[in-house]
């Protein structure tokens, strides 16, 4: 057993939202109690003492929307690449990382995704990936990657029209098989780490005939997870190409929306698409430094809210933190509306129950939260405030005095992967080399140079 203690408790539990002096008792992957430390430790005498050292302990935080793929680019600066518009970063940076990706790149890309995301207090993640230079076998190398390290992912590929007939029939077929594996795993063998998804690039690089190859292959095993109108790519291609109806339309029209379905970005969307998206019970992710990054705009979460569509929280791979999300969230909504007073109850609904909810649904645990019988997904944040902390304000707290680089402590199924700021059971180093020596590979062959 473990017991997380000596540290103020958020539980995220309405209930018991905030206990001082608290802990949290831990047996295997499940939390078995939360409550005063005093209790807790005459209770269970021989528990592992994980020591919070008065700081905050916390649910893990979840990542609804990132790319593994993107792993080698930091730093990375590619010849010729000066874009002026999305689709000139897409095809001058990101596909050009994708079309070169080998199944070791592609590893090392989920090495240093996934130490980042630890270090911060990410707990379970949901990656889109692409690796065009090799297909076949990809979500499974990023599946064994997580295993090792102890990350809970929910992992998809993003088909695509963009490399040809083969490359897109590859895609489906390795979506398709990994949601396969990953029901059989959870049938036969309980795992609750591993999940899928079915990915899709964006619908201007998906035809009605790959839509519809997307959803025969999937047989309705699990949800999508496509990018919408992130630019006005989309929303061009629609107009002119298939027939002038809107891309959640398309979407709609071959089958792939729905409650298990995540759609990223939404940045163009009109208010009939919204309609669409409410009524087919779809989930929406959002991912505001990304957004701001590729100049795409400024997604009208907003209003999502205000018609009552489910919205979750994601980095696009911009960063792992998801507090620093929280914090641009919050800021690009009111520099958008040109209001002081909005953001601050949808910012804390998407990160702390919507991404809960979503994660809870893919995992068949409950995540996002500290109380019995939910999976033990703990975090410490090196957290001690100079102004008073209680339930009503550590949200606030939050938003303006953390970040995940706070993150002392990360627990992830019952497993201590990092405490006091040091990995545990994890090579570090050697994972480092290793990656660092896969990084240089792939930066030559982009810049026919030798690192």
């Amino acid at each position: 057993m473990l017991l997380v203690a000596n540290g103020s408790v958020f539980t995220r539990n309405a209930q018991t939202p905030f206990i001082p002096n608290g802990a949290v008792a831990i047996d295997g992957d499940t939390i078995v109690e939360v409550g005063p430390e005093c209790e807790l430790k005459a209770k269970y005498p021989d528990a592992e003492y994980v020591d919070a050292q008065g700081n905050l302990i916390m649910p893990g935080l979840i990542n609804c929307h990132t790319h593994i793929y993107s792993g080698l680019a930091r730093g990375l600066a590619i010849k010729g690449c000066n874009p002026t518009n999305f689709l000139e970063n897409l095809e001058q940076q990101w596909w050009k990382i994708d079309d070169n990706l080998t199944l070791d790149g592609t590893k090392a890309s989920a090495y240093a995704t996934i130490l980042d995301s630890i270090r911060d207090g990410v707990t379970t993640i949901f990656d889109h990936h692409a690796s065009f230079c090799e297909i076949p076998g990809s979500l499974f190398t990023i599946k064994d990657a997580a295993q090792e390290l102890g990350m809970r992912s929910c992992l998809c590929y993003e088909v695509s029209d963009r490399r040809g007939q083969e490359k897109c029939d590859q895609a489906i077929a390795e979506n398709a098989e990994f949601a396969q594996w990953a029901a059989k795993e959870r049938r036969d063998n309980d795992n609750h780490m591993i999940a899928a998804m079915f990915g899709g690039h964006a619908t201007f690089t998906l035809s009605d005939e790959t839509m519809d190859k997307m959803a025969e292959a999937n047989n309705g095993l699990t949800g999508f997870h496509i990018h919408v109108c992130e630019g006005m790519n989309d929303v061009w291609d629609s107009r002119l190409n298939r027939g002038g109806i809107s891309p959640v339309e398309r979407l709609l029209q071959h089958n792939l929306l729905g409650p298990d379905t995540m759609l990223g970005h939404c940045i163009h969307v009109t208010p009939a698409e919204m309609d669409i998206v409410k009524e087919s019970g779809t989930w929406l992710v959002n991912n505001p430094e990304s957004n701001m990054g590729n100049a795409v705009g400024c997604a009208p979460v907003l209003e999502f809210f205000r018609r009552g569509i489910p919205v979750c929280m994601g980095t696009d791979a911009y960063t792992h933190d998801m507090l620093e999300s929280l914090k641009v969230f919050l800021i690009i909504q009111r520099h958008n509306a040109a209001m002081p007073n909005v953001g601050w109850c949808e910012a804390m609904t998407m990160l702390f129950e919507n991404n809960a909810k979503m994660a809870s649904k893919y995992f068949d645990r409950k995540l996002g939260v500290l109380e019995p019988g939910a999976a033990a997904d703990v975090v410490v944040m090196d957290y001690k405030p100079f102004t008073p902390l209680s339930e009503e304000n550590i949200d606030g707290h939050m938003l303006f005095g953390m970040m995940g680089k706070n993150c002392r402590t990360t627990i992830i199924n019952g497993r201590v992967l990092y405490k006091d700021r040091e990995f545990v059971g994890i090579d570090e180093d050697k994972i480092n080399a290793w990656t660092m020596a896969e990084s240089k590979k792939l930066w030559s062959t982009l810049n026919d140079r030798v690192y």
